[in-house]
């Protein structure tokens, strides 16, 4: 990495900046510090601008996606995106105000079906207030004669008319009253209470002492044409919704221009984002970044286009950001590597080690030629005619490497979609072969699964030893010569002495004593150096014993890929189990009708279970076996400033 720094005139700020998005070769540094006699540009109000905008084309897209939802196909997500001529950046720019005011119009309507909703909401409460009063042929709001009081409202419990009376009568037996219950249930009664208006003080203290409140609305309407004028005005509001939606769904056809629209709000805001990190003076600009070594090149010919751009390199700090750079083997790998995280400056890149162990692992527990045909060409079809881009591709590509491994490793478990070949083969003649006698070099996962076991473990030390081979590695680069030798070189040796060890059971005593003495040299080398920083001779020697007990966390760690036999076994299992469900039926036509729904849809689902638990594990092996060996990451990812778009992308762009 190299740390670049571009100068050039202002008045060719805009044209230089282009340029450098178009080929996402740098990586803007930022900093707080400003360059004495330079100053910079404070582009908040554009951005904030623009970031408006653009959130504002996202708000019409979901509104647009609701009332008129897009048509997809099932891989439409994996396609790329639609690639443009630099010169129709331009087009969008001119025709960008026009679509904001789509989106505008769209998200006022939306607010307007947003707006109806809440009246309706607020409809269906006052019906339900209403529910109650329905039999009630005078007005809520009903006052007082020049001779009669007049209460309407509620109890809070059940009454009948004759219960009411009795209690009323109880309550004040001077009050002369007449009273109709209009509804009344379990929680609530409603009445109407007539009384002389002299009594009127008097009967609103005795009611009040049973619980009565008067409505919360009182209407000038009779209830029952209340609740009718609501329910009408609650259905006009429903209508001018549907109206309102299928004015909505009209705009549907500008649904590509909004995204070209978004798009081009994101590039500025992008490009005024840069512009702030620029030191300027009244004539002059100055931009600092990085830019990978090898793109040096590329970068200087970009600035032959702008004959004011003068160019300096320099060696990049130790705040460089990280821009792994593979081969096409390891390259669909990167995406495991930086999920975990950027390696950091003391680190070594670790995807071409991870590659080929993830393609390996995964292989060995999907487990299944058939399984891995169709997954290579499941990929290959996507890859050649979606054209997908590159974070994608390299997905595919991933896949398509284990679908690879995953046919390989078929062929050494001798499965095709199980036993199907054997199975098939014996229920249509009547036959009795077996995968054995069709792949006789075939390992039966079943039969050989110790053996498969002691394979497994056996290429957990491997890849557990390139773990720590890589940090060895590392503390030699640093020059920390101990730590390689002592701290990572020992246990290495221990490690193989007590493989040898064990593999002199099986083949012999002379590889027994070979393994029996490195393992003792090599723990007499950990209690001798494993202790070093203590204090004192004591100190020294209790550290180093203690240092053995790590010996327990490498067999747990190597304990662990008994998975890769575990999920290859389950895998053959789950197929085989389908197969001969899918026989069950005869071979009459029916039968074979049946044969060929249970195999599709048995297959189908032992391919997702299993595919997706190999990604895990391979993925759970790389983090937790490996990298905790070697790798601390902490890097800081190179960000290129580019061209960051979602629905096209402009061609030539270098990606």
């Amino acid at each position: 990495m190299k740390a670049v720094r571009i100068i050039a005139l202002k008045h060719d700020r805009k044209r230089l900046l282009e340029h450098l998005q178009d080929s996402a070769l740098i990586h803007v540094r930022h900093s707080d510090d400003v360059q004495d006699g330079f100053a910079r540009a404070d582009t908040s109000a554009q951005l904030k601008q623009f970031e408006k905008n653009a959130d504002l084309t996202d708000k019409a897209l979901k509104i647009l996606s609701n009332a008129a939802p897009e048509k997809k196909g099932l891989l439409d997500s994996f396609k790329g995106r639609r690639e443009i001529d630099a010169d129709e950046i331009g087009d969008i720019a001119v025709q960008a105000a026009k679509i904001i005011g789509i989106c505008g119009k769209i998200c006022r309507l939306d607010e307007q079906i947003t707006d109806n909703i809440a009246e309706q909401a607020r409809i269906r409460t006052l019906t339900a207030q209403l529910e109650v009063w329905k039999k009630l042929d005078i007005p809520l709001n009903t006052g007082d004669t020049n001779s009669m009081a007049v209460f309407i409202g509620t109890l809070p419990k059940q009454y009948d008319e004759q219960l009411l009376t009795e209690t009323l009568a109880e309550k004040c037996p001077e009050l002369v009253f007449e009273l109709e219950v209009i509804y009344s249930s379990s929680n609530v009664t409603s009445i109407v209470v007539f009384t002389p208006k002299r009594q009127k003080e008097q009967a609103e203290l005795t009611l009040r002492s049973i619980g009565f409140s008067r409505p919360l609305n009182p209407t000038s309407k009779i209830p029952l044409d209340k609740a009718k004028r609501l329910a009408k005005k609650s259905n006009d509001l429903r209508d001018k919704n549907d109206d309102l939606r299928e004015q909505i769904a009209g705009y549907a056809d500008y649904r590509e221009a909004i995204r070209d629209t978004q798009d081009y709000f994101h590039l500025r805001a992008e490009k005024y984002r840069v512009i702030s990190e620029l030191d300027q003076t009244e004539h002059v600009f100055v931009l600092n970044g990085y830019i990978p070594e090898d793109d040096c090149g590329k970068l200087e010919e970009i600035c032959k286009k702008v004959p004011s751009a003068v160019i300096e390199f320099e060696e990049a700090g130790d705040d460089a950001p990280v821009k792994l750079k593979n081969n096409k083997f390891a390259e669909p790998a990167q995406s495991i590597v930086t999920m975990y995280a950027s390696p950091s400056k003391e680190d070594i890149d670790p995807t071409p080690v991870l590659a080929f162990f993830f393609y390996w692992f995964f292989g060995m527990m999907f487990s299944d030629a058939g399984y891995g045909l169709l997954l290579v060409i499941a990929t290959a079809i996507g890859l050649k005619v979606l054209k997908p881009d590159k974070s994608m591709r390299n997905n595919l590509k991933l896949f398509q490497y284990c679908g690879i491994s995953t046919i390989i490793w078929g062929l050494v478990f001798g499965s095709f979609f199980g036993d199907a070949i054997a199975v098939f083969y014996n229920t249509f003649t009547g036959s009795n072969i077996t995968m054995k006698q069709i792949m006789p070099w075939m390992l039966d996962t079943q039969k050989d699964a110790l053996f498969i076991m002691i394979m497994s473990i056996a290429f957990g030390l491997i890849h557990v030893l390139v773990g720590m081979g890589c940090k060895f590695y590392v503390c030699f680069r640093q020059k920390k010569y101990a730590e390689a030798f002592f701290d990572t070189g020992l246990w290495m040796l221990l490690l193989t002495g007590l493989a040898i060890l064990a593999a002199g059971m099986a083949f012999g005593q002379t590889l027994t004593y070979i393994g029996t003495g490195i393992s003792i040299a090599c723990v007499v080398g950990l209690i001798l150096t494993q202790g070093r920083s203590k204090k004192g001779i004591f100190g020294k020697l209790i550290g180093g014993v203690a240092s053995l007990y790590d010996i327990t966390s490498y067999v747990s760690d190597l304990l662990s890929y008994s998975r890769l036999m575990a999920l290859g076994l389950t895998t053959g299992v789950m197929a085989q189990v389908f197969n001969m469900l899918s026989t069950l039926f005869g071979t009459s036509v029916f039968g074979v009708i049946c044969m060929a729904v249970v195999f599709i849809v048995g297959h189908a689902v032992t391919i997702g279970l299993n595919v997706l638990g190999s990604y895990v594990h391979t993925m759970r092996l790389q983090y937790v076996e490996m990298f905790s060996k070697f790798y601390e990451g902490g890097g800081k990812p190179f960000e290129a400033f580019s061209a960051k778009t979602k629905n096209f992308k402009i061609k030539n762009t270098d990606e």
